[in-house]
């Protein structure tokens, strides 16, 4: 008995240590700043208004999360509603549980979210979407808070600080997010939906004849001319604005084409270089593309196919339209855009 008494005294001691250690931590983490900001930015290539659409509706979060990457387990509640203001999900994971709410929407410019741990203080978590003069994105995502609960502290100075602990998944779900997007916006399709009858009518139109290579930036100044006119002289539309080409010469690389709005009836213009005409009713076979205009040469290529497998004809002097049906500036994402193609057929044969 007496031999065990410097044993109980060392052990005493060695609990007095420990339990002053542990008050010193806990003192050390309690007088830890209260608030925390953490914030990474990502230039995405993409129209802003794409991006926003996506991060705007919880529904998709799942696919770029990096905590649900991380944690494979996790389960995800979607809400009746995802999209917007009032948006919400909720989940379970290895941590414990979490919901996220949309509060606030400004599109396409800035998204404001509360993020509530268990029955933790919330966290603001803020969007900002910027176009760059190149027609990128910088995404910026930021998580803040002025009242940090003592155990995310803890959790923290762990980790060596907030930014340490919240900043590599915040890069690497941006990393997710951006390739998602861009993925997003590379589908396409191209349905040749074969021979069909168009039915002609009166258009307003400028012309020209350019290098092949040209071809692009000449179109996307023209169109917007012919297309001002007709909101300027309230000419009324009859339809998607088309390009009529004339010539299409490969070998010596040059195009000869007309940018067209279609009008209602016969339009007497008023200025040299903005002319009316018409097209008369024809057969001819149609091919639509959704998605990116740089995939014409393919909706292309696949329509002159199909005039070869079926041994029709198409005459040189025969109309080849491709009619816009998507207006860009309304519909951010390519992979929605729609386009047409119409190439005269011989109807004589």
């Amino acid at each position: 008995m007496v031999k065990q008494q410097p044993m109980m005294k060392a052990l005493k001691y060695i609990l007095f240590i420990v339990l002053i250690l542990v008050i010193g931590v806990s003192i050390y983490i309690a007088v830890q700043p209260n608030s925390f900001e953490v914030k990474r930015t990502r230039t995405v290539n993409a129209p802003a208004q794409v991006i926003y659409n996506n991060v705007i509706d919880f529904k998709n979060w799942e696919a770029w999360s990096s905590w649900v990457e991380k944690d494979s387990e996790t389960v995800i509640t979607l809400s009746d509603k995802t999209a917007g203001v009032g948006g919400s999900f909720t989940w379970v994971d290895s941590h414990g549980n979490g919901s996220m709410k949309t509060l606030e929407a400004n599109p396409p410019n800035t998204i404001t979210q509360e993020l509530q741990f268990g029955d933790f203080e919330p966290s603001k978590v803020t969007w900002n979407f910027e176009t760059t003069d190149d027609g990128k994105t910088n995404v910026t995502w930021k998580m803040n808070s002025d009242n940090v609960p003592f155990i995310f502290k803890a959790s923290a100075l762990k980790e060596g600080g907030f930014d340490n602990m919240i900043g590599p998944d915040f890069e690497r779900g941006l990393e997710k997010l951006d390739s998602i997007i861009v993925e997003s916006m590379m589908k396409y399709s191209v349905k040749v939906d074969g021979v069909t009858n168009h039915g002609g009518g009166y258009y307003i139109y400028n012309t020209t004849s350019v290098k092949m290579s040209d071809f692009k930036s000449e179109m996307q100044e023209m169109m917007p001319k012919i297309s001002e006119y007709a909101k300027k002289n309230n000419i009324t539309m009859a339809g998607a604005p088309f390009v009529l080409y004339h010539k299409w010469d490969e070998k010596n690389n040059a195009v000869m084409f007309s940018c067209c709005i279609p009008t209602t009836a016969q339009v007497i213009t008023t200025e040299s270089d903005i002319l009316t005409g018409q097209l008369e009713p024809f057969k001819a076979v149609k091919t639509t593309l959704t998605g990116d205009f740089e995939n014409l040469k393919e909706a292309w290529d696949k329509t002159f196919k199909y005039i070869e497998n079926y041994q029709l004809t198409a005459p040189q002097t025969g109309p080849m339209l491709e009619v816009y049906l998507t207006d860009p500036s309304l519909v951010p994402n390519p992979a929605n855009w729609k386009t047409e193609i119409y190439i005269a057929l011989d109807e004589t044969k």
